[in-house]
């Protein structure tokens, strides 16, 4: 593989807190390598249509502590196509762009695979994403800042729960996956949490709620919007059929996942996956995901980083039981 002189970054499919500390790391890493870095802004679209634009040390500067994306993110019906991602390979090779870093989920590093088969441009992925469902890495970026949003917010519901003895039903993202559900609800002290992962006994739900009501003044259920009893409002349908008496509300949590401040430990990811999939690309990699596993830097072909995670893990799920008793 001929040496990496100008790599291209970009962010796509939904946002993640940490997306930009990952950016600044690629930006400061490929100058700290004598790399040209240029911004590709708005995913594969902006790739199709030349949105590219040259990053530098001041282009980077305050951004490690800012919530989405300074390159923006967009989902791109023509890149699916190979008279897109013609176009999109002609605009890379109009500015020189020799190799790519790539920050999002399952869909973005979908599109780099076959992008790279086609094109011949060396990509690494880096997982952007707040619900932790890529195989190969322990974490993905953004994952740590959402599951503590949440915790807040269940917080400060617990608060008004209290004060008038009622249950909330909290929605939280995880169409596919339950991962934030399962780690916030455990951290939030929730009396049950409801996952795709894991058939719902609708039931059994209610009868813990009849036998547990008088020793607890409030409740808190957390429900991933993809659980199979079909979300928040179903369950909260079912508890006032079953118990009229219980004040029952819903909260849907929605894109305040998504926003805010990254945590330091997504920072810190962000940051070590960054300058890893600099020192990647010039080690002549491609087509992997690059994350951390136990502690260490670790990659991942696409075709396997891109498998949902279809099992919750056992212990958290047994702890879940436990402590909900």
């Amino acid at each position: 593989m001929s040496e990496i002189k100008h790599i291209g970054v970009f962010t796509s499919g939904g946002d993640s807190p940490g997306m930009n500390a990952a950016i600044r790391a690629v930006v400061r890493t490929g100058l700290y390598y004598d790399i040209k870095i240029s911004g590709i802004v708005r995913g594969y679209d902006g790739m199709i249509s030349g949105e590219i634009i040259p990053m530098d040390a001041k282009s980077v500067a305050n951004i490690i502590q800012r919530g989405g994306t300074v390159l923006k993110t967009a989902r791109s019906d023509e890149f699916r196509t190979p008279e897109g991602r013609i176009k999109a390979y002609e605009q890379l090779k109009k500015c020189n762009i020799d190799a790519l870093v790539a920050i999002g989920g399952d869909g973005t590093f979908t599109g780099a695979d076959i992008f790279t088969k086609e094109h011949d441009i060396p990509v690494i992925g880096l997982p952007g994403t707040i619900d932790n469902d890529l195989v190969g890495t322990d974490f993905t970026i953004g994952y740590d800042t959402a599951i503590n949003t949440v915790v807040d917010a269940v917080d400060k519901i617990r608060d008004t729960a209290e004060s008038h003895d009622r249950l909330f039903i909290v929605e939280v993202m995880g169409r596919d996956s339950g991962l934030i559900a399962l780690r916030s609800g455990i951290g939030a002290g929730a009396e049950s949490i409801l996952i795709p992962e894991t058939k719902t006994d609708v039931q059994a739900l209610l009868c813990r709620l009849g036998e547990g009501r008088r020793e607890k003044a409030s409740k808190i259920i957390i429900v991933a919007e993809g659980d199979d009893a079909g979300g928040a409002f179903e369950i909260a349908a079912a508890v006032k059929n079953k118990f009229p008496g219980i004040d029952t509300r819903v909260s849907i949590l929605g894109h305040i996942q998504r926003g805010g401040p990254p945590s330091c430990m997504d920072r810190v990811l962000a940051s070590r996956l960054g300058v890893a999939a600099v020192e990647a690309l010039r080690e002549g990699h491609t087509r992997q995901m690059v994350g951390v596993v136990n502690g260490k830097i670790h990659f991942t072909p696409f075709k396997h980083a891109i498998k949902h995670i279809s099992e919750a893990s056992p212990e958290l799920v047994k702890i879940v039981e436990i402590l909900s008793r």
